[in-house]
């Protein structure tokens, strides 16, 4: 782990203050209280842990394992909701892969932590980190955790797209799904600007809030590629597969990416980009329709009156 100076002072670039709590845990200060109540003050306590509810699927390892939860913070009237992901002694292949990935040794939980505070201080929103720890064997990680706070007055796109995706479609409607199109395009461009790649970009993974903000979550697999044009295009393709048909039309794709790229014209490279990310998403969709999922770009739901 980081020192207790350098930990403090890494939070504090993107006013996300944090404190060592112990020797292996590091806890945001106002809930310190909050969790010690829960009785959660060392990594044993963390791990033990089992009174909330279990956000148990089928497609992750058995070494992760995701609770949601709820502490009530000073100040407060109603509880705050909180996501726990906890890594109990994860193969150690995928590890050297994570490390190589990352170009340095690092935990599972950490570097989640790590990124969104970075993500954060360059403008992106990111979930808060709540609690953060970790404990080392003499070469591999034997577990750690990550706790971070539910974005406020927020849901995934995959849930709820803003109201003038509903209902009769007028000129004002029409201009607000136009404005939202163009602010979704520029945070995913803002976002591949500060060189990180999602890589599980889905609806499901951006949450829109009552404000009108964006907040990118799950950060797990997001990192700094060195060849950037391949996991941009399955960062693009994973939008584009994940938008519903129902309520993106393809001009609205073509918007999109036109703001994305910041051009009316597009270039060659960007066709050829376009083309890219279109195969990758026919690729994804031919997989998917193997195995009975839904295509969210090519199903169509429901029908608006």
């Amino acid at each position: 782990m980081m020192t207790p100076d350098a930990a403090v002072k890494h939070d504090k670039q993107d006013s996300r203050e944090a404190l060592q709590a112990s020797r292996d845990i590091l806890v945001a200060r106002e809930f310190q209280a909050p969790l010690a109540a829960l009785g959660l003050t060392s990594l044993d306590t963390f791990f033990a842990f089992d009174q909330g509810r279990d956000l148990a699927k089928g497609n992750i390892g058995a070494h992760r394992r995701r609770f949601q939860l709820k502490a009530t913070l000073p100040n407060e009237e109603q509880a705050t909701k909180l996501y726990l992901k906890r890594y109990d002694r994860p193969p150690c292949l995928p590890q050297l892969v994570h490390w190589l990935t990352h170009r340095r040794r690092v935990s599972l939980a950490r570097i989640e932590h790590e990124t969104a505070c970075r993500l954060a201080a360059q403008g992106i929103g990111t979930p808060h980190t709540a609690a953060c720890g970790e404990s080392w064997g003499a070469l591999f990680e034997k577990r750690s955790f990550l706790m971070t706070r539910a974005v406020a007055n927020a849901e995934s796109l995959e849930r709820k797209l803003p109201p003038c995706f509903h209902g009769p479609v007028t000129p004002d409607v029409l201009r607000q799904r136009r404005d939202f199109i163009q602010q979704l395009a520029t945070f995913v461009k803002r976002f591949h600007e500060t060189g990180y790649c999602h890589r599980d970009l889905y609806f499901s993974h951006i949450f829109y809030s009552t404000t009108g903000s964006f907040c990118l979550i799950d950060l797990a697999r997001a990192f700094k590629p060195l060849w950037r044009r391949r996991f941009k295009i399955k960062d693009l393709a994973q939008l584009h597969y994940s938008a519903p048909c129902d309520h993106f039309s393809r001009s609205d794709r073509l918007r999109f990416y036109r703001a994305y790229c910041g051009r009316k014209s597009l270039s060659p490279a960007d066709k050829s980009l376009l083309v890219a990310v279109l195969k990758k998403a026919a690729r994804m969709a031919r997989h998917n329709r193997k195995h009975d999922v839904p295509v969210p770009y090519l199903d169509r739901t429901s029908r608006e009156d």
